[in-house]
């Protein structure tokens, strides 16, 4: 039987201080119970002798210091797995919330997990099709790679997330593939908008959802993550399933931490936000990957809005420097009603070259990637030129360019939420593009392919 005590000192906000313990470590789960019998949920933040900085769960409202009680339970929080939770909704601690019983689980897992050992660690290198344009043409995500979505408040990255969890699989293979999606502190809209949308288009049967909503606790928020986390680690490493994990709203969990380390009265480093929140950040991110000697497979796509679409916020940019990549939304191709907003140049995938080529999509998949940058940029110039020009001050092939790049936007990134184009048909919308311009200016593609696919038509 756990020890109980009766030593609470104070409670601040989301903490609370209990003197006088013993045998209590970091991270370890706790009790209170209230004189009326109900019991509120902590975990120890901080341990300085005999006292214990503790995390409420729940409100700290209704706990009367002088007849409450505190109990340690001898382990952190954990989560109860098993295959039972595709197709099933959560809150942020685990508890199911969609009206079903508990799982029977297979066993219990620390949601804090283990970091990945380097050394064994596989090398991303296969092509997962998310059926979005924008993403396997240019920006093209590999199976075990963490590829973040950078937006901003008011863009539809919530209708770019859904879609990429409806569409995402493995060509060729027969192999299991399930997706984690986690909510931070979203409204009870956006939660509905996910939840239907997977349940009309039946993806929810391999789905896990985990959800925080913005009126639950904060302090909920910082387990959400994880408790998706370790639900993948489990489905990827010990059932082998390629799980694709989704994490929204990384700004949500972020200053969710930036409010317990404030209440904490931790020094702040830049904009408010601890010292440590790269560190942190790291601890979720680094969890996907491939794993030598295992089947599954966990690739990541998080989704954080920057605050004042600035890219250099600490969020973004700490998120950039973890990260192999970055899709950036943007506000201006969402105002030309171009869905989804993805604004190619900016964004990056650092691994797309080990996902792509033959045997993988296509082999003229390389060249036409490069030479659809360098036309799309090139067209942006010298839209810009016309802007400050005029159109008549361009050169004819300088007016094609500008109208390449419009075409480019309409017809390869415009492509609507429910359209689910595989490479090849992605691929043919490039080269359908390219053939606005001449043969000549394509010096990015090799000449095979030129004769294979540009004089096609």
């Amino acid at each position: 039987m756990p020890k109980e005590y009766r030593t609470i000192q104070e409670v601040a906000g989301p903490l609370m201080l209990v003197r006088g313990v013993s045998d209590v470590s970091y991270d370890e789960l706790g009790e209170i119970e209230l004189a009326d019998g109900s019991i509120r949920r902590c975990k120890v933040l901080e341990i300085n002798g005999s006292d214990a900085l503790v995390q409420l769960f729940e409100v700290a409202s209704g706990i009367n210091i002088s007849n409450s009680k505190v109990r340690f339970l001898g382990k952190s929080l954990e989560l109860g797995v098993s295959e039972d939770m595709l197709g099933r909704i959560f809150d942020g601690m685990g508890r199911p919330i969609d009206g079903k019983p508990e799982i029977l689980p297979d066993e219990r897992r620390d949601i804090n997990g283990l970091p990945m050992n380097p050394a064994a660690r596989a090398f991303p290198n296969e092509f997962i099709q998310t059926g979005v344009s924008g993403i396997d043409g240019l920006n093209t995500l590999v199976r075990g790679q963490k590829l973040p979505i950078f937006s901003a408040s008011g863009l539809p990255h919530a209708n770019l997330a859904a879609q990429i969890a409806r569409q995402a699989k493995v060509r060729g293979k027969d192999e299991d593939f399930a997706v984690v999606f986690a909510a931070m502190g979203v409204t009870f809209d956006e939660y509905n908008f996910f939840k239907n949308s997977f349940e009309e288009t039946g993806a929810i049967d391999r789905t896990v959802l985990f959800v925080n909503l913005a009126d639950d606790p904060a302090v909920e928020r910082i387990s959400t993550p994880r408790m998706a986390l370790t639900a993948a680690e489990y489905l990827a490493f010990e059932k082998n399933y390629h799980v694709l994990v989704i994490l929204t709203d990384i700004t949500n969990y972020a200053d969710a931490l930036r409010e317990v380390s404030a209440a904490r009265k931790e020094v702040p480093g830049r904009r408010g936000y601890p010292g440590y929140m790269y560190t942190d950040l790291a601890t979720l991110y680094e969890r996907a990957g491939r794993q030598h000697g295992k089947d599954g497979s966990i690739t990541m796509i998080p989704i954080l809005t920057m605050p004042e679409d600035d890219k250099t916020h600490p969020i973004p940019d700490l998120t950039g420097y973890i990260t192999e990549g970055q899709v950036i939304l943007s506000r201006d191709l969402y105002r030309k009603g171009i869905e989804p907003p993805i604004d190619v140049l900016p964004s990056l995938s650092r691994l797309k070259d080990k996902g792509i080529g033959e045997g993988k999509t296509r082999g003229d998949h390389k060249d036409t990637m490069n030479q659809l940058f360098a036309c799309y940029s090139r067209g942006k110039d010298a839209k810009e030129l016309m802007t400050i020009l005029g159109e008549a001050a361009l050169t004819d092939i300088d007016i094609l360019y500008a109208k390449f790049a419009d075409a480019f936007e309409q017809e390869y990134v415009n492509q609507g939420y429910n359209s689910d184009r595989t490479i090849e048909e992605t691929l043919e919308i490039g080269w359908k593009l390219l053939r606005m311009l001449p043969r000549t200016e394509l010096k990015r593609i090799n000449d095979k392919w030129l004769d294979k696919y540009y004089d096609a038509e």
